[in-house]
């Protein structure tokens, strides 16, 4: 019989092994994003977690290039798919080609870009809904269906979208059955002025960026095991369902503000979403237990694509942000 202690000492020295190869991972991608810490903290949270995430920010803030660096760094298969109106979903999941071997011809199915570890949607929101939908069943399922036969895809395996906030002609508003899929919706911010001149110091000079595969994808499989292993109290997943109940207007638990902007409140995915990324946080820190402050940081990714505003918060400029607080209060109050 083995040991439990033996047991737990070498999961210990698997987690620090496969942690510090998480922080050379980081310290690569920041070397070559320059001022968006915490964008590519919680992007590599995400990944973690084994979800998807949607990042949206102003063209030209480096989007494209955060996914390639995190590819090379994971060392998984990459793809990109440039999403255009004409896209259609064969282009994405593959198709029946036929094959003449000695004078027969037979059906055999050529994968599409989306038989990848990391897929980069880019500009997701410009394909119609017809070929964004395609991306529905991979995203849940891990798997495609065509012309009958299912598809296994690489595991792990994780989509990271990007869309432009302010180019509204020609594209496709995700519906919100996709926008649950992802696991975190991520804001791209403008860097700072300091920040801004590295950048233009490191992109207008000669330099050499040379990049190696800090986590390998086995690797990167054991870890999003060893955050589901991650413990959380009893008393913080009732704060999150609580806090899920209160974003709903028709809820009992809603206040006035909830009532007035929110047209739909947040899913049951929302609270995993809010668990796994608060398991993978403390997993970086090196907690065996989930803490308060993990499942905070993890409320708005979780939150602000899952909850739909109505048109008098448009008016009003109320964000899911601006309604979090309130949230938080009611839960709090409820699980005391």
């Amino acid at each position: 019989m083995s040991n439990p202690d033996t047991n737990n000492a070498d999961i210990q020295q698997q987690a620090e092994q496969l942690l510090g190869k998480v922080a050379q991972l980081r310290e690569q991608i920041q070397q070559q994003i320059i001022g968006q810490d915490q964008l590519v903290d919680d992007l590599i949270v995400a990944l973690m977690a084994g979800g998807h995430v949607l990042l949206e920010g102003l063209p030209g803030l480096g989007k494209t290039m955060l996914v390639k660096a995190l590819a090379n760094g994971l060392g998984l298969d990459y793809s990109r798919i440039q999403f255009t109106p004409d896209l259609m979903p064969s282009d994405v999941t593959g198709t029946q080609v036929i094959d003449e071997d000695g004078g027969k011809r037979h059906f055999r199915f050529q994968q599409g870009p989306i038989f990848a570890g990391l897929v980069l949607a880019d500009e997701i929101n410009r394909a119609t809904p017809k070929t964004q939908s395609a991306l529905l069943e991979a995203m849940q399922e891990r798997c495609v269906t065509v012309a009958g036969v299912t598809h296994e895809l690489p595991q792990p395996f994780h989509v990271v979208a990007t869309q432009n906030p302010i180019e509204l002609e020609g594209t496709f508003p995700l519906p919100e059955a996709q926008l649950d899929r992802f696991l975190f919706r991520l804001d791209v911010g403008q860097p700072s002025a300091s920040d801004l001149a590295k950048i233009l110091e490191s992109t207008t000079g000669v330099t050499e960026t040379t990049t190696s595969a800090r986590v390998t994808a086995a690797e990167l499989h054991q870890l999003q095991q060893l955050v589901r292993s991650v413990l959380c109290g009893s008393h913080l997943t009732q704060f999150v369902a609580d806090l899920i109940v209160a974003t709903h207007p028709t809820s009992a638990a809603s206040k006035d503000a909830t009532k007035r902007f929110v047209r739909y409140g947040a899913s049951a995915r929302a609270g995993q979403a809010i668990l796994l990324g608060a398991k993978a946080r403390a997993l970086l820190a090196g907690r065996p237990a989930v803490v308060r402050e993990d499942i905070d940081t993890c409320l708005l990714p979780a939150l602000r694509h899952r909850v739909l505003l109505g048109f008098e918060a448009d008016a009003e400029q109320v964000s899911v942000s601006d309604l979090l607080p309130e949230w938080q209060t009611r839960a709090e109050r409820t699980t005391r």
